[in-house]
């Protein structure tokens, strides 16, 4: 069943957004107390699930793979927010922020969301079915944007480091857009039925393709529902990226407890901003629908990168220090062990909870070796 539209103005669903925005006005000058840290940290996780609830309620009104896409945007472009309000405050970690927190959202979405998807969705279905003519356009999106914007910087010689020139940021910030928009002109345009929730046999070969809306034949939300829906899901996304943000302090200040580098506090972000999309996909991955949830993990590393890059080149004309976008050794090593698993689970269009669980022990070995380098 999808998810019940919004009906009243006392449902957890208006109620939570609300005080989730209510709590991040009234804490945003002064939350340094435990007490405040508590109520923040709760008003995040109501704001994370009713973001999921009002993301379902638009896709249903909408269909695929406009709901994916919608929730993949919106969660990216307030990120996107996000990492330019950090790097503009200054401090540590400030030169590496943007390239931390996308690689960390790239390796959770190609190995965490992926990954759990395949695993949930192949041990209550016993095998899962995409299209791989669309997942795999899109996968080959995602590691030709990765690979320009941050496998290049490690080995051109124009730049310092792992930077780009100046000329080489620009280039990387419009190839970075042109790839995004091609891919969603093909997902939403020409090619959509490549990305609709397939059916399948017993042996997880694809026959066809489900109802495009994907409603499983439940009412769509009025037109009403779906504008306040879309309303709450932007409020509520809002309030995840600026609670997270208050949060941050505490984050980084436990990381230098911990003795861990400072890009834990990249992956740690990343992780509470794509808490909604990752719940999301791993409730169509339940109801059978895998092409939703890939269309949500690759859609959500496509826009990490494809909007994040031009972004922070536009924002490093009045950003002071360096930019570096290019990966170490060992996220170089991860990034490609990552695209060749990917390629594998993705070209035969069916995966079982085997492949599901090779995502996410990649995605297990990222985050420890971001503690312990």
């Amino acid at each position: 069943m999808s998810a019940p539209a919004v009906r009243g103005p006392f449902q957890w669903s208006v109620v939570v957004p609300v005080v989730a925005a209510v709590v991040l006005t009234a804490t945003w000058l002064h939350h340094e107390h435990w007490a405040v840290l508590v109520a923040i940290g709760a008003a995040l996780v109501g704001a994370v699930l009713a973001a999921v609830h009002h993301a379902e309620v638009v896709a249903h009104k909408v269909g695929e793979p406009f709901g994916s896409l919608i929730l993949a945007v919106a969660v990216t472009v307030i990120e996107v927010g996000l990492i330019v309000m950090l790097m503009t405050s200054g401090g540590e970690g400030t030169s590496t922020y943007a390239r931390d927190t996308v690689f960390a959202a790239v390796m959770i979405t190609l190995n965490g969301i992926v990954g759990i998807s395949l695993l949930v969705g192949a041990l209550k279905h016993h095998l899962v079915s995409f299209n791989p003519s669309g997942t795999g356009s899109a996968l080959t999106t995602v590691v030709a944007l990765a690979s320009l914007t941050m496998v290049l910087p490690s080995f051109t010689t124009s730049g310092q480091g792992l930077e780009f020139s100046g000329s080489q940021l620009a280039f990387a910030a419009v190839a970075s857009l042109v790839l995004y928009v091609g891919f969603v002109l093909t997902q939403t345009v020409r090619h959509r039925d490549f990305f609709v929730p397939v059916s399948s046999d017993e042996y997880g070969l694809m026959t066809g393709l489900l109802d495009a809306d994907g409603d499983d034949h439940a009412d769509p939300p009025s037109r009403r529902e779906t504008l306040l829906s879309l309303v709450l899901l932007v409020v509520s996304l809002l309030s995840v990226v600026g609670l997270a943000k208050l949060l941050s302090p505490t984050i980084e200040d436990a990381v230098q407890a911990m003795g861990a580098p400072y890009a834990v506090v990249g992956v740690v972000i990343a992780l509470l901003v794509l808490a909604p999309e990752s719940i999301a996909a791993v409730r169509n991955a339940s109801r059978d629908r895998v092409q939703v949830s890939l269309n949500l993990g690759y859609g959500s590393a496509m826009a990490s990168i494809g909007l994040t890059v031009p972004t922070i080149a536009v924002a490093s004309i009045w950003l002071d220090g360096p930019l570096e976008l290019g990966l170490e050794t060992t996220q170089l090593v991860l990034l490609c062990i990552t695209v060749v698993v990917s390629v594998l689970t993705v070209a035969q269009g069916r995966a079982k909870a085997q492949q599901g669980l090779v995502h996410l022990v990649l995605l297990g070995a990222f985050l420890f070796l971001s503690v312990v380098p």
